[in-house]
């Protein structure tokens, strides 16, 4: 049982971040956001694999203009990447953004700052704080001689008070690292300093396959540890991918309510069926059906005699393989035998008649 620590919480468009709401997940677009075709296609398989939040880098004003009709088009709530350029910001909150990413002290002198709060404050849109490793302020690394974590959180603890001394509060936190030792530690230290809502991920953790687990293992961390509000999992692929990822990261902690849950062997010398296979193509099917299928079902697919049909019972439907085929079990009992080239349809026609 995970005890979570309560933070204060935020509203991004209808999404709640922090308090007793559900942890969100968030992904950020990889097309030109000045393209409102293109944008506007990502923001909607993004939010079809489940996302609830979307970012967009905003490069300059041409991008900032875009936001009113990405707003305009998208069934989930936008966030705005800014750096620098505090007039970028200004303009997104005009054009409808529902959360800003800036960093106060990045923006100028406390004038703008000022005007970039009162915009805020006017619309009622919250503000993260980023920080990440890899872009720490010069004296900060002066004072430390690398991006350790308490670098970061005095990092995020400089921008925090810019952002209090104009009595704003709508404020959610991220301290970013490449390395996940180091994130963690910064979370745990800001988590115990503030208590605005936080903001989990690893920052450049890699590709898809080396990326998932840092992040795995550093968000998982924290969460398991009753940190965190929403995350983001960074990878070098498509950005649906970092969705699903992040949906599996929260399943496994108990803390997302899978349409499935997917059971398969690692498989072993003693399998006679083609498991990998079977498993892989079926779980890709399965993400397609969505909502077809009962929330929280069992889907089991094992590889021989020794673990398989005890699995396969243990699941709501499940497949155990013999020598080119496999037993079928549903709700405990042998439903007959399939042969393997026909596993992935026969599981699936069962599902679908289930769902009826």
């Amino acid at each position: 049982m995970i005890n979570r620590k309560i933070k204060r919480y935020v509203k991004v468009g209808d999404v709640t971040i922090g308090g007793n709401s559900p942890i969100s997940i968030q992904s950020m677009t990889n097309t030109d956001t000045r393209n409102i075709e293109a944008t506007s296609r990502q923001i909607e398989a993004l939010a079809n694999v489940g996302c609830d939040i979307a970012r967009l880098a905003i490069v300059d004003l041409e991008a900032a203009e875009a936001v009113c009709s990405l707003k305009k088009q998208s069934r989930i709530p936008l966030v705005a990447d800014i750096h620098f350029d505090y007039r970028l910001a200004l303009e997104c909150i005009k054009n409808g953004i529902d959360k800003i990413r800036i960093n106060p002290g990045n923006i100028g002198d406390r004038e703008r700052v000022k005007k970039v709060v009162f915009a805020a404050k006017e619309r009622q849109i919250p503000i993260r704080i980023g920080i990440n490793a890899g872009s720490l302020e010069r004296e900060i690394l002066a004072k430390y001689g690398e991006p350790t974590p308490a670098a970061m959180v005095e990092s995020a603890q400089k921008h925090i008070d810019i952002l209090q001394e104009e009595n704003f509060e709508d404020i959610v936190i991220s301290v970013k690292a490449s390395d996940v030792l180091k994130t963690i530690e910064a979370y745990k230290l800001i988590s115990d300093k503030y208590d605005y809502p936080l903001h989990l991920g690893v920052t450049e953790a890699g590709t898809l396959y080396s990326g998932t687990i840092k992040n795995a293992v550093g968000i998982g961390t924290l969460l398991a540890s009753g940190i965190g509000d929403t995350i983001r999992v960074s990878l070098t692929s498509d950005p649906t991918d970092e969705v699903i990822a992040g949906r599996k990261i929260l399943s496994s902690l108990g803390l997302y309510d899978e349409n499935f849950n997917l059971i398969s062997c690692p498989t072993c010398g003693r399998c006679r069926v083609n498991v990998i296979e079977v498993a892989s193509q079926l779980e890709k099917r399965l993400a397609e059906m969505g909502n077809k299928i009962k929330k929280g079902t069992n889907i089991a697919v094992m590889g021989c005699a020794v673990n398989g049909p005890g699995e396969a019972k243990e699941a709501d439907i499940g497949i155990a393989g013999g020598n080119g085929e496999f037993l079928l079990f549903k709700k405990g009992i042998i439903a007959g035998k399939i042969q393997s080239d026909n596993a992935i349809e026969t599981l699936i026609k069962e599902l679908e008649k289930d769902n009826d």
